[in-house]
Formats: structure tokens, sequence, C-alpha cells
């Protein structure tokens, strides 16, 4: 593959003007498919979910999945859209192995939810007003495993494997209008988008918002046209990005490559582009088909979806609060600085925190605890600190057992690891293995003399003022007494003993 020509991101936007679009699929959490009984569950083993509908095969007849339906409606009302009092399912026309029925079952001129509007904050503060053009229902495809050769995608590999566990699974596609005037901004724009999409659907308990399984995933859309240009530029299609910072980085990456093409005297191919995450580039994928060419029409196995007023009124009664006045009312209730607050959305652990909170933590100890300790266990294992085997409430335990002084940080350390190899709460494990900090003056003064035959300076520098002698003894006592020492009351034992001297 050749390597794309990149112009200077700053000259880039000197040059054109960026305008994006955004096509987030978010795949839902319920117990069966869309169309079909079959289990919606993820990492089962291959082809175990799966019936004579989803796999297609002749006189199968499908039937919509209320949950699903009632998650769409939830979604656009979250989203602004209206609602509409019809919706009709299509067949989507295409040949490809990953629907054995060579066609999808989506929604195309009568969505669900239609005209939308979200606002959304950047890192630097500035808020967007992003217009949303659609909300529909459709079945996610199955799983193509490519084999050989040496990028994982299709071209060049020996041979493919289909897995249609995901073939049927309920999927919502949110669409926005061409997004302009983001700028320098619109790759950050883009991933705080999909970043407030998934906080939503979060929210409403609609799906496992896990990215890295491709439970959300966005398709970027970017085009250029000359900066005063009224016409709009020829659009790639990123496909299937599905983390925020490869969002953000295909956003630039596009911006970067097409700029330098139409610098050149050159033009831009519509078409979908791969996203590479080890390169940090894409590639070209396939034509960009039109509408038309899917040959769209009306589904006849399945009646319009005609959700009542009542229903819908009932379902927005039950909304939870916006995630984006959810964020300002915890920053302001735990009181984190603003770049505190930051880090603690870009790590993914404000649930967590929240949580601990609740537990009885307070907000400083249960941030200290999630993005320090716990975060570097998950990134050593390669797992989402969620997967983590230890819950909010142990960690609240954890902090009450160093806030009360029973253990110091270096004894909750080691805590974390017993709790997360199955051994039960913190308070449990301090006790069964006798972790608990040791204040007994007589200990500490035994611990402290031994220490001391070894480097008898140590009090006479302490009367002459120099403190930080103090620190050898205390190191030589907090390893002797493996970790289990309280080190103020040591430092204090050591000034009582110089001054007596």
């Amino acid at each position: 593959m050749a390597k794309d020509q990149l112009m200077n991101y700053e000259q880039a936007l000197a040059q054109f003007e960026v305008v994006i679009g955004l096509e987030v699929h978010v795949e839902l959490n319920t117990k069966t498919k869309m169309f079909c009984g079959c289990r919606n569950e993820f990492g089962n083993e291959p082809n175990t979910n799966v019936c004579p509908i989803c796999i297609g095969l002749p006189g199968s007849l499908p039937v919509v999945n209320k949950r699903a339906v009632e998650s769409a409606i939830a979604l656009g009302l979250a989203l602004g859209c209206e609602i509409a009092p019809t919706g009709r399912f299509a067949r989507k026309n295409y040949f490809y192995p990953d629907l054995a029925k060579n066609f999808q079952t989506s929604q195309y001129d009568e969505p669900i939810a239609f005209e939308g509007a979200l606002q959304v904050e950047v890192p630097s503060g500035k808020v967007f007003d992003v217009l949303i053009e659609r909300a529909h229902m459709e079945e996610d495809a199955g799983k193509l495993t490519h084999v050989g050769g040496d990028t994982g995608r299709i071209q060049g590999a020996e041979y493919s494997l289909v897995d249609y566990n995901r073939a049927g699974v309920p999927l919502i596609e949110i669409v926005t209008k061409p997004i302009f005037g983001a700028g320098a901004e619109a790759p950050e724009l883009a991933a705080a988008y999909v970043r407030l999409i998934r906080d939503f659907v979060r929210a409403l308990d609609i799906s496992d918002a896990r990215m890295e399984r491709g439970n959300v995933r966005c398709d970027a859309n970017v085009s250029l046209r000359p900066i005063g240009a009224e016409k709009l530029g020829t659009r790639t299609e990123t496909k299937n990005v599905n983390s925020l910072r490869s969002i953000e980085r295909a956003v630039r990456y596009e911006i970067q490559r097409q700029a330098a093409i139409l610098a050149a005297g050159g033009s831009i191919t519509q078409e979908t582009r791969h996203w590479h995450e080890d390169k940090g580039s894409t590639s070209a994928g396939r034509p960009k088909s039109d509408a038309d060419d899917y040959r769209y029409f009306p589904e006849p196995d399945l009646v319009p979806v005609q959700p009542s007023k009542e229903w819908i009124e009932e379902i927005r009664s039950s909304l939870p609060e916006n995630p984006a006045q959810r964020r300002k009312r915890l920053q302001t209730e735990w009181g984190f600085a603003d770049l505190e607050f930051r880090d603690v959305i870009n790590a993914d652990l404000l649930d967590q925190i929240e949580q601990t909170v609740a537990a009885g933590a307070k907000p400083q100890s249960a941030r200290k605890w999630w993005s320090g300790e716990l975060a570097r266990l998950a990134n050593a294992e390669g797992k989402d600190v969620s997967d983590l085997a230890i819950t909010p409430e142990q960690v609240a335990q954890l902090a009450e057992l160093v806030e009360s002084g029973k253990i110091n940080d270096r004894l909750a350390r080691e805590v974390v690891g017993y709790v997360l190899a199955g051994e039960g709460d913190p308070a449990a494990v301090v006790a069964a293995r006798g972790l608990e900090v040791v204040s007994d003056d007589g200990a500490l003064i035994a611990a402290i003399d031994e220490a001391l035959a070894s480097q008898p300076d140590v009090l006479d520098a302490i009367r002459e003022g120099r403190m930080q002698a103090a620190g050898a003894v205390i190191g030589s006592v907090m390893k002797a007494m493996k970790g289990s020492a309280d080190a103020g009351r040591v430092r204090e034992l050591l000034i009582e003993k110089a001054n007596q001297a």
C-alpha cells in the first residue's frame, strides 16, 4: 500500500473548510435478536446463536423485537428527535457473505426518529450544535475473519471465516446532518459527539456500549471545500471506527490526506475507507454506493411500526438525566478541577467513581484509586478497568481502611491484589492476612533500636536539625515490618528518642 501524502494540518485548515458527518451504530443489549428469538450474546462459540430466520432460510418469517423498538424510541427522544407515527422496514440489497439473506432489513425512507439536535462540548470548552437527520432501526451483519495476509483484511487473505452470531442483532443507526464550522476542532468534535452518544445509551441502559466489542462504532464522513466555496466537496466514509481516540485520529488523517490531493490538483474519490490503528492511516475500501444501488423496497414480511402517543409519552417520562448535565452536576458536587474531571472523562471512569462515592468514599479518594492503581493493573493486563474483579463498594471500603489509618497506601495496594485474586472484601483480606498497620509502640521501638544499631549517627543528625536523616531509619523499619509499620508514629518515636539521648 503506497504511503499517502499528507498536508500540514494548519496549512490544510488555512486553505480548506472541513465538513464532517457522523453515522453512529449502536448495538442494543436486548436478550434476543431484532427479528428472531436467537440469543443476543457476545463471545459465544461461532454460529451457535443462529436460526432459519437470521441465516435467511426459505420460508422463515421475521417478527419485530418490541424491546428494540422501545429502545429506539427512547434514544430518539433523548436525542431531541421527533418520533414517527409510522415507520416501515425495507430490504437493503447487497451481496456480501456477512448476511446470508443477501439483504439487510433496515429502515430507509420511514425511520423511527428524525430531526434531532445535540449540544456537544469539545475539550476547549466550545459548544457545537450537531443536527441529527435520523435514527433508524436495522439488523447487524455477521463477523468476517480474514485469515492470511498481513492486514487482517480480505485483500491478500488466504480464506475468510464467517460467524453469523452477530447477524440479526438489533442496531440503531444515528445519522447527523453535515456539520459545518468546526474547523481545527473537527476531529475533537467527532470524538466528543460519539462519546456523548455512548453516554446516552449507557444512561438509557439499552446497550453495553463497549466500543472495543463493536457495540458502538462510527462511520466518519469527511469532505473539504476551498475556503469561501459553496459546493460541498466529495466525501469519504471511514468505516467502523471503534474507539474515541481512533475517531479523532481518522478524521484528522483524512483532512490532511484530502488536502494534499486537492492542493496538488487531484480529485477525491467517493469511497469507503478503512482505519488502520497500528499505522495511524486510512486505506481505500470500495466505491461508495448511493441509495439507488441498494435497490431499497418495503419489507413485505413486516407490518409498519406504529407506536401510540401514550407509549411514546410513557417512554419519555422514564428518560434519565441528560449525560452532559450529569457531568456538570458531578463535577460541582465532587469539587474536581477542570483538568481532574477531564482526566476522569477521558479515562472513562465516571460511573465507577460515582458508584464508589455513593458507597461512602470521598470523591478524591475514589478518583485516586480508580485512575491510579486500578487503571495501572487494568492496563498491565490489557483489560478495561470495568472488567477488573473489584466492585465500587470494595474500593470504597479500601479507601475507608486507608482513611482510618488501619492500612497505608502500600498495604492497600497489596490488599487490592488479594481482592482481585478472589480472597474477599478488603476488610476480610486485612483481617485474614494480618495486614493492619502496626501502631504498638513496643514493637515499633524494638524495630527502631534494631535499625539504629547499624545507623548510630542518625540520632545526632536529628538533634542537629537534619531531619532528612530520619528517613533512612523509617525506611529500615518499614522494610523490617514488611510495610505494616505506622510510618508517622515511627517518626515521632525516633524524634523522642533523639531528644532523650
